[in-house]
């Protein structure tokens, strides 16, 4: 079945959708992609169901070919991507020819793009998902990152993905775009969270250290967790704490002192004293930090954090009702 041959692998690229919860109590972490809002921005330019598997691309990209004509989007970071020598413009949707190439220059901005294909990634489901979990060698392609010579299979187009891709000849783009600003991902400023259950428990000046003084994200972070290097945080006393559940944008505090943010590959419990906890919006914000990127954090409250993520959710929505509209 023609799909999509891989024949530069780049640096990490992996087959993700949103995950797979409800497994947790089963020691399986939720995985799927860094960067969600991107990924549903990618799938809604191609006609997909938002959480339809597509590739997770990390700072240096793969080189593809297309085995078939097939509609295509990429959203997320600026990674230089290129089809067939020319730029793809992040959020519209192109009409790739059988044959073409796509190739990625170099990042630009921020770190993880996503590429998705009308159709979506076709690999075998585990436990309900396509997510690719390295640490557990499993999902996606045989559980890795994709490898030269891989050929990825590609599903059956949606209707909707149908009727986009007559409107678009091949070789050709939409005269359309969904605006990186649109619903606002990466809008510049300090990363958002509410408190944590021990953030009361740090001393005064570690307090104001960790809401005032920027961190910076380590090479020692990956999709589990996020190293961040700055003032070493210090309890007013000991804890000893029993393990309790984590989430994606939880900040823990080892015995170093120095946070560290839990990601999409997180495990499901943790023992160490929980400071913050990231709000959901600012989570694609976080996931496109690159080792060396300088965050800040903002404490906001629960009823901010909820009407933040209401009000995106009711942008995105508008923008796939516009599509669907559209293309009827």
């Amino acid at each position: 079945m023609p799909g999509l041959r891989v024949l530069r692998p780049g640096l990490q690229t992996t087959v993700q959708d949103l995950g797979r919860p409800g497994h947790q109590r089963e020691g399986v972490p939720v995985c799927g992609a860094m960067d969600t809002l991107a990924l549903r921005l990618a799938n809604l330019a191609v006609g997909n169901a938002a959480g339809a598997a597509a590739l997770e691309v990390t700072l240096l990209g793969p080189t593809l070919e297309l085995e078939e004509d097939r509609l295509l989007a990429v959203a997320g970071a600026e990674l230089g991507a290129h089809l067939d020598g020319e730029p793809l413009r992040p959020g519209r949707p192109v009409h790739g020819r059988a044959g073409a190439r796509l190739d990625f220059s170099g990042p630009r901005r921020h770190c993880r793009a996503y590429l998705a294909f009308a159709g979506g990634i076709d690999v075998a489901p585990v436990l309900g998902s396509r997510s690719t979990y390295l640490r557990g060698r499993f999902g996606g392609l045989e559980g890795r990152a994709l490898a030269a010579g891989d050929v990825i299979p590609l599903g059956e187009p949606t209707p909707l993905a149908r009727r986009m891709a007559a409107r678009i000849p091949a070789g050709e783009s939409a005269d359309w775009t969904i605006a990186p600003g649109e619903p606002g991902p990466y809008a510049p400023g300090a990363i958002r969270a509410l408190a944590g259950a021990h953030l009361a428990r740090l001393t005064p000046a570690s307090r104001a250290a960790l809401l005032e003084v920027p961190y910076r994200v380590t090479p020692e972070s990956d999709r589990m967790g996020y190293r961040l290097a700055g003032p070493a945080l210090e309890l007013e006393r000991p804890l000893e704490l029993v393990s309790a559940a984590v989430a994606f944008g939880t900040v823990q505090l080892p015995a170093g002192g120095q946070p560290i943010v839990l990601m999409a590959d997180r495990q499901m419990t943790g023992g160490y004293p929980r400071v913050l906890e990231v709000a959901t919006v600012d989570l694609p914000l976080l996931a496109q930090a690159a080792p060396g990127t300088e965050l800040r954090f903002t404490e906001i409250s629960l009823e901010h954090a909820q009407a933040l993520y209401i009000a995106r959710e009711r942008r995105l929505t508008r923008v796939a009702l516009g599509i669907d509209l559209n293309h009827r």
